[in-house]
């Protein structure tokens, strides 16, 4: 700790004392604004220079900002709708409430009370005639806070970020609208929201490497859900016909751009649906929020301009391919193989052909994928949940929604062939068996749900912090959570000066 904030530290923490003692607690438990810094602005707006308001208000937040000595001093004071301007005068407050307001702290949460009236400037303000001290603030806030050398401290400190940042704070209040959105959406078509667990006993639903932990009094292993999926089909199975379900899901896999080891997801089913209908309901629910949050379909992200006018384009995963110069059509399986080994796909030999198809979809097609396309007829060896395409042999009935090279959503023609399912689950038992950590399990619950009856169904999954970052144009997925992973910094104690302070 440097000298100078050690002595800023000492200083903050001397004021409580002085609080204290001329009778101002300086963490007092509650306080009554009576209208927020917007409301404000946007009542007394049209009051003339040097107008004053008849009426009295309460407003509270964090002074932001504070100019002036002596006997007048002029402050911003922020709260979650924005800023409004203060002025404090000797003669307003009294010479006593006056030396306390004096040595209030930027990063000081108050409430103040007075009259509302409009500068030779032209900014409505609030006069001071009362104000009460809400929380010390011990810590200075950054002068300092914008560019790339401080994402990381920003991330790890989203809390000053919030403060001092009013735009990311602006991307937050959009993601609140866009998931309240998204369910509005959804109720309005007879959808009903559910709830289902995150502890699960065994890992399914996607193909995903899962957290695991142990459950003490069962003792037993239990894992962190990787996807709702199949404990919401057994909901279709149990006669509820329009389900989504919003909330956290966990992989542990590697972290990115667009990768949280955990994030917020949407899985939408439908009965007697089929993944054609899901494709139009994914088009017209992220047509219809981009239009009530952003007002436009022409959006921007990293740089480039995206254009979210419906029809979406809609191409098969095999065409995709021919379209960069991968032709997989009548090639038997060596003939993949020898394709994938020329384009330098290494262990083309240990994995089916399915995986390496998905392979090479990954890393020649989907990052070329600008405008907003489903890619539709996925290998049936990657997808072990779906519906066996009903004209294509060894595809099946899936989609994915890519927009700027990104992956946003998911989606099947469910299978519901109790069978079938059986089968498929017991191969990928046995690639997990073979090691392979993202297989399904054979989960005999689900399997005999489904021979209880499963009407047909179209499924979707969402990710909603990647279509937040598209809407609001945020770079990284790290941008568009409070608190994103990150490798925690080397415990500091504190020094013996700094625990002196708080004695």
């Amino acid at each position: 700790m440097s000298e100078e904030l050690s002595e800023l530290l000492r200083i903050r923490r001397d004021k409580i004392k002085e609080f204290k003692a001329k009778g101002m607690e300086p963490f007092p438990y509650q306080y009554e604004p009576t209208a927020t810094a917007a409301e404000i602005l946007a009542k007394y707006k049209d009051l003339k220079e040097g107008e004053e308001s008849a009426d009295t208000v309460a407003v509270a937040g964090r002074i932001v900002l504070k100019r002036g000595h002596g006997k007048a001093s002029f402050g911003h004071l922020q709260d979650q709708s924005g800023k409004v301007q203060i002025y404090g005068k000797l003669d307003n407050i009294g010479a006593d409430k006056y030396a306390l307001y004096q040595i209030l702290d930027i990063g000081d949460i108050i409430g103040v009370k007075g009259k509302v009236f409009k500068t030779k400037t032209g900014e409505v303000t609030v006069r001071v005639e009362d104000f009460s001290l809400l929380c010390k603030s011990l810590h200075p806030l950054p002068e300092k806070w914008h560019g790339l050398s401080d994402k990381e401290l920003r991330y790890r400190e989203r809390y000053v970020d919030l403060i001092v940042n009013p735009d990311v704070r602006d991307v937050f209040i959009k993601r609140s609208r866009i998931v309240s959105l998204i369910r509005k959406f959804l109720e309005n078509k007879g959808f009903l929201e559910v709830e289902t667990p995150i502890l699960h006993v065994l890992q399914g639903g996607a193909a995903a490497k899962p957290f695991e932990t142990f459950h003490d009094a069962l003792d037993m292993p239990l894992f962190l859900r990787i996807a709702p999926e199949l404990y919401l089909k057994r909901l279709l199975v149990g006669g509820l016909e329009k389900i989504f379900e919003m909330g956290r899901v966990f992989r542990n896999e590697g972290m990115s751009y667009k990768h949280n080891p955990e994030y917020t997801m949407i899985e939408i089913y439908q009965a007697y649906a089929d993944y054609n209908v899901v494709m139009q309901l994914t088009e017209e629910l992220v047509v219809t929020i981009a239009r009530e949050v952003l007002g436009t379909l022409e959006i921007e992200f990293r740089g480039e301009k995206i254009n979210l006018a419906p029809p979406w384009k809609r191409l098969s995963l095999l065409d995709a391919l021919k379209a960069e110069g991968i032709d997989l059509a009548g090639q038997d399986e060596q003939g993949i193989r020898s394709i994938a080994k020329s384009k330098g796909i290494e262990g083309a030999e240990e994995i089916g052909t399915g995986k390496i198809i998905n392979v090479l979809y990954d890393k020649f097609v989907e990052p070329t994928l600008r405008q907003p396309t489903f890619i539709i007829d996925h290998p049936l060896e990657t997808s072990p949940l779906a519906k066996k395409h009903r004209s294509k042999p060894g595809q099946v009935e899936r989609f994915e929604l890519i927009i700027a090279g990104m992956e946003l959503a998911n989606a099947f023609s469910e299978l519901n062939d109790p069978l079938d399912q059986r089968e498929r689950l017991r191969k990928q038992a046995e690639l997990k068996a073979a090691g392979d950590l993202e297989a399904e399990s054979m989960d005999e619950d689900f399997l005999r749900a489904l021979e209880y009856g499963m009407p047909p169904a179209g499924g979707l999954g969402i990710g909603i912090d990647r279509l937040v970052m598209v809407l609001t144009n945020q770079p990284s997925i790290r941008d568009v959570l409070f608190f994103p992973h990150m490798k925690p910094l080397a415990a500091a104690k504190p020094s013996s000066e700094e625990i002196s302070l708080l004695d």
